[in-house]
């Protein structure tokens, strides 16, 4: 007869292996970049590049013997996760830490000069940094842009334009645009891009603080610019293509979930959160992979193709752009 005790040690034991094989199984189908090409020679930008999903695919293209510049708003942060890697990877890809504040065009017009002196071109643009902030803090850029608007969107749309010529000069080359699946939910509201009526509704309590349309249309903004871009750069031998990192733990919504929110979700996040890493795969995969050179104007994730839900329509894209343009040379908000 079973000790009752042994019983009792099984039960726990077995749960966690069935909670353990499950989440390997939803791994399996998240996708993973197999491609291990030598990029040496190669030179990559990201940014953001110093936590989170940057700094995770920053780590994997310098084991491929990548050039990465960091263009991060901490340039101690930056050095403190280029010493990280150097410490793993002593024989890895060269690493810049490079200043960019991306809520300032005054801040990209000083890094674009920086890069433009000291490199004679940039293979792989990855705009990856972005910013998650409830909306009844009513953060803005420093050129008085709704934050999400204005980093997310905006920052860079004005960073990449200014980048042009240095990725003509290493074609074929890719930008790399990080979004998410929110997009499909998100809106473009060109009576309101600031976002003033949601942020008041959210500063007067109507609208809960974790609802955060901003960012979910930033997040649309980020796919109409990559459709955009694609398309005026067809023949130039610069793919653009933009990718949905799946639901990956980082740092990016400290403002609105808390750490009881993980207690409170962990059996979800057990099956559905990703690690950086994981989240990483398909933005590596877009950003080195040899299988889609060529390819623009696609939505990956999971690094394989996605078709999204939302109808997108060329006028609107090309509303975006113009009105981006516009915004970027008055250099003030609507």
């Amino acid at each position: 007869m079973v000790h009752k005790y042994v019983l009792y040690a099984a039960v726990p034991i077995s749960v966690v292996v069935a909670i353990g094989l499950i989440r390997k199984w939803r791994s399996s189908k998240w996708g993973k970049c197999l491609t291990n090409t030598c990029l040496r020679g190669k030179t990559f930008l990201i940014t953001g590049a110093n936590s989170g999903i940057g700094l995770e695919t920053a780590r994997a293209l310098v084991k491929r013997k990548a050039r990465i510049i960091f263009a991060c708003r901490d340039l101690e942060n930056a050095k403190k996760a280029i010493a990280e890697i150097r410490k793993e990877q002593p024989n890895g890809g060269e690493m810049i830490p490079m200043h960019l504040d991306l809520a300032s065009f005054d801040s990209i017009e000083k890094f674009v000069e920086v890069v433009k002196a000291g490199f004679h071109k940039i293979d792989v643009l990855i705009n990856n940094a972005g910013v998650a902030v409830p909306l009844n803090l009513d953060l803005k850029t420093k050129e008085g842009f709704e934050i999400h608007f204005g980093v997310n969107h905006l920052g860079h749309f004005y960073l990449t334009n200014l980048l042009l010529d240095l990725l003509k000069r290493a074609t074929p080359s890719r930008v790399v645009i990080i979004s998410s699946t929110l997009h499909e939910s998100g809106k473009i509201n060109f009576d309101d891009l600031n976002h003033k009526t949601e942020i008041a509704e959210a500063q007067s309590g109507k609208k809960k603080s974790r609802h955060n349309p901003g960012y979910n249309d930033s997040k649309l903004m980020n796919v109409y610019f990559a459709r955009g871009l694609a398309d005026r750069l067809r023949g130039s031998g610069i793919d653009v293509n933009v990718c949905c990192p799946g639901f990956t733990y980082t740092n990016l919504f400290r403002y609105s979930v808390k750490w009881y929110h993980y207690l409170i979700f962990s059996p979800v996040a057990l099956f559905f959160m990703r690690s950086a890493s994981q989240g990483a795969q398909t933005v590596i995969f877009c950003a080195s992979d040899p299988s889609i050179e060529g390819k623009s104007g696609k939505f990956y994730r999971d690094c394989t193709e996605y078709a999204s839900k939302h109808q997108f329509s060329k006028e609107v894209e090309s509303r975006l752009w113009t009105v981006s343009e516009e915004l970027v040379k008055q250099r003030k908000p609507l």
